[in-house]
């Protein structure tokens, strides 16, 4: 049993041993002793390696005190030269506030023409930025930069020519703004295409070139994508003049935009207009046309009616291709009747005439009460999406609710548009056959006023 319990704890030992003892011994135990033999020789073993590590960290210990002084010395030494350049700082910042005293005693009124001189630089150099000069006279405002930076520095100062080109570009932008000119320029079409022609400049207004309107965003001269139709005879003929007086249409706003000119080119055509009316704005149309067409044939078919019904009062002898012909064929027939069938008779054949000279009037009519309304509906519906449009965004831009009411309001204007006409068709029309159904009433009470006296 002890025998045992000795290689027990043998085998145990040998379990904790680390992977290392192997390293020592490479060939496999074959008897205790041996395996004993090994657990001593690794023990041996890890025994030099804690020392050698415990070497180690002594001589990086003692490293690191001289890295600790190393550093401590730097420190101070830069705390030496933070204080000197503290003080140094010091006399400097009292110098520089000397100079500054100095320099202000000796600019004296200088110091105010140059604050108005940089005042009147940085306007120059907006006014340049956006002037439609500039598509002919490019890096006009390039040395204003400079000049600005000279004027509020406190190193350097401005020279008498950097002043004076400031001045001949303020009064050569006003002598600009009354010239109309030609020069040459590369600009850019609506297609994205480039092309060198010539360009009239309007003073500071307008640029045209080829009968076309241009604009200048400062950078580049653009064909505007859509042209005011009825100003381009005028562009035209101002590009083909030579000394003469020629109307062209000016834009006043152009040095602040050209506000007005956008808004006219931007004005909807009647297409446009008539797509603003939306799904009820094509109905109101569909509506309009079956209404004049409807009013239009009618007017033609009772005016041939009209006519024949003419013919046959000039004749003696009934012709069945008129209402009035059918009208007295029906008397000649009953000719030997009493006057009270003649009559019942002559009624029969009348109401069997008025429905087609009275077709159409009914569907004329409808359509003329019902486009108002129609008009009426998409200007409501209109009015909501506005209103639902500025519950979402606002109301910050009058210009978008403007234009939504008045999209709107399209409706209404196609609803009119539609029921004046058709109104005024179903009056012709109407009138027309009144006039073809007095006809057959006259003659019908004449004829019974002619039997009742035969009979009589």
């Amino acid at each position: 049993m002890k025998m045992k319990f000795v290689k027990s704890c043998l085998m145990l030992a040998a379990a904790g041993v680390l992977s290392s003892s192997f390293a020592v011994a490479q060939e496999k135990a074959q008897t205790l002793d041996q395996l004993l033999d090994m657990v001593k020789k690794s023990q041996i073993s890890e025994s030099a390696e804690h020392k050698q590590r415990e070497a180690e960290f002594a001589r990086d210990k003692a490293n690191q005190a001289n890295l600790l002084a190393q550093a401590k010395a730097t420190r101070q030494a830069e705390d030496a030269r933070s204080v000197a350049l503290e003080k140094k700082y010091q006399e400097q910042d009292i110098l520089v506030a000397a100079k500054k005293v100095q320099l202000n005693e000796r600019l004296g009124s200088m110091k105010e023409l140059f604050g108005h001189l940089t005042s009147t630089a940085g306007d120059l150099r907006a006014t340049l930025e956006t002037s439609i000069v500039s598509a002919q006279h490019p890096n006009r405002g390039e040395f204003l930069e400079t000049l600005i930076e000279k004027m509020t520095s406190s190193t350097s100062l401005p020279d008498i020519e950097e002043i004076e080109r400031l001045w001949y570009e303020v009064q050569r932008e006003m002598v600009e703004t009354g010239r109309v000119v030609k020069f040459t320029a590369n600009v850019i079409k609506p297609s994205g295409e480039q092309a060198q022609q010539e360009v009239v400049r309007v003073g500071t207004y307008n640029l045209v070139s080829e009968g076309k309107y241009l604009t200048f965003d400062g950078v580049k001269i653009q064909e505007l994508p859509r042209q005011p139709g009825s100003f381009l005879a005028g562009a035209q003929a101002l590009q083909d003049a030579n000394s003469s007086i020629v109307a062209f249409g000016v834009d006043p706003t152009g040095p602040a935009g050209g506000q007005l000119l956008t808004a006219l080119i931007d004005t909807p055509t009647l297409v446009e207009r008539w797509h603003q009316g939306g799904s009820v704005g094509y109905v109101i149309t569909a509506v309009g046309v079956i209404g004049v067409l409807l009013g239009l044939l009618r007017i033609l078919v009772l005016l041939v009616v009209s006519g024949k019904v003419k013919a046959q009062l000039k004749s003696d002898k009934a012709n069945t291709n008129n209402p009035l012909g059918r009208v007295l064929k029906v008397a000649e027939e009953n000719k030997n009747v009493d006057t009270e069938t003649l009559e019942l008779k002559l009624e029969e054949a009348v109401l069997k005439e008025r429905p087609s000279i009275e077709s159409g009037l009914a569907v004329l009519k409808i359509i003329a009460a019902v486009a108002p309304l129609l008009g009426l509906l998409g200007t409501v519906t209109g009015m909501i999406e506005t209103f639902q449009a500025i519950t979402i965004f606002g109301a910050g831009d009058p210009k978008n609710m403007a234009g939504g009411i008045s999209s709107a309001l399209v409706t209404t204007v196609q609803g009119l548009v539609v029921a004046i006409p058709v109104v005024l068709m179903h009056t012709l029309v109407n009138g027309r056959a009144k006039a073809v159904v007095q006809v057959l009433d006259e003659q019908t009470t004449g004829i019974i006023a002619e039997n009742s006296e035969r009979t009589k």
